[in-house]
């Protein structure tokens, strides 16, 4: 058949209705005939538009927002929803001292607000940003808090605990239930651990390696929402969701007879010397910043890609090719890894984390 859109047109389907009505007839446009069949083929025209569209939604590779939950969910998916992030506070009283503060006071920091959700020790406590989603996860400084605190001399937002995420994305959510479809879950399994663990706030990727310390062991390794090493907090979190390590494992999501152990991804500093050509115009400050920017990035596709591969390979190449796309080099040469002249691979467990970047100008 020829192409389909061309095939069910408004003028293709004219002439088809004109080309069953006998030549003796007049059939040109404005006759009586054209007139008549005219808005007939425009609807049948709009209702195969409409038909086509509809199509795409009933399948998992096109299909968009409510269509593609709706097929998820036939198969007990959800997509995951945007989670708040929480750092940690320290309070200090009027004499720079550590001090409590309630559960549930409330204090805002760049135009964010944060609630005290734990206490971890005197004063220090899990905050939880009051808007969920990933924006909040690099906000640090003051906190203001809304109410008026007695002997409150100072509040601090810091370290980043568990990382607020997005609501999963249709690319993302398309492409796990795809992941799930082609290798089921099943109690224990691999795919299991991956659909479970990865369902848990804070939680971005994670390996499964089965039977790495004997029978019935498992060692789950993560990295957080954001793709970087998890804090202390998560790994916590996880282990306690997934093996509670007070009652052996009983009352976590783990299979009864595994024993898991969850840890985080170890960081690999990779530090970078190369030498370019700069365009006129163009300074090495002026350009330096973009330069960091570009070999961040390619790190982070390497981390995205960390829990689908065996062992990270940082390649020469590959970052020479980033470090090009900044505007205002125009070459690149002398290119070194960790002072090394070759590509460098990573253990399993290891992921990328850029270091110092030393660029001559050539």
């Amino acid at each position: 058949m020829e192409n389909t859109d061309e095939y069910y047109s408004f003028e293709s389907i004219l002439q088809r209705m004109l080309d069953n009505i006998s030549d003796d007839i007049d059939k040109r446009e404005g006759s009586i005939i054209y007139d008549a069949l005219a808005p007939a083929a425009a609807e049948m025209a709009q209702m195969y538009i409409k038909l086509k569209n509809d199509m795409d939604l009933i399948f998992v590779d096109t299909a968009p927002g409510e269509y593609l939950d709706r097929i998820a969910n036939q198969i007990g998916m959800n997509r995951e929803e945007a989670s708040s992030a929480i750092k940690l506070a320290r309070f200090y009283d009027e004499n720079e001292q550590f001090m409590d503060v309630d559960i549930g006071a409330r204090f805002t920091c760049n135009d964010y607000y944060w609630t005290v959700i734990e206490k971890i020790s005197t004063g220090n406590y899990r905050i939880e940003a009051e808007e969920a989603g990933s924006l909040p996860n690099s906000i640090t400084g003051k906190l203001i808090p809304v109410n008026y605190i007695v002997g409150l001399g100072s509040a601090v937002l810091s370290d980043l605990l568990i990382p607020g995420e997005d609501e999963e994305s249709d690319e993302d959510f398309r492409a796990r239930y795809i992941e799930n479809v082609k290798a089921p879950a099943f109690a224990g399994n691999i795919t299991d651990y991956r659909t479970q663990v990865k369902a848990i706030s804070g939680v971005g990727d994670l390996k499964v390696i089965p039977v790495w310390n004997g029978g019935g062991t498992v060692k789950l390794i993560l990295l957080d929402s954001d793709y970087n090493v998890p804090s202390a907090t998560l790994i916590s979190d996880v282990q306690e969701i997934v093996f509670p390590t007070g009652n052996n494992g009983n009352l976590g999501i783990a299979p009864i007879g595994h024993n898991v152990t969850v840890v985080g991804a170890a960081s690999e500093t990779i530090n970078i010397e190369t030498t370019i050509t700069l365009e006129n115009n163009y300074t090495l400050n002026s350009i330096q910043d973009s330069i960091n920017e570009a070999i961040e990035e390619y790190f982070l596709s390497l981390r995205k890609k960390w829990a689908t591969v065996d062992n990270i390979v940082v390649r020469i190449a590959q970052l020479e090719n980033k470090i090009l796309g900044v505007d205002g080099i125009l070459d690149i040469s002398d290119t070194t890894i960790n002072s090394q002249t070759g590509n460098i691979q990573l253990e399993i467990n290891e992921v990328p984390i850029l270091g110092t970047v030393v660029v001559n100008n050539e």
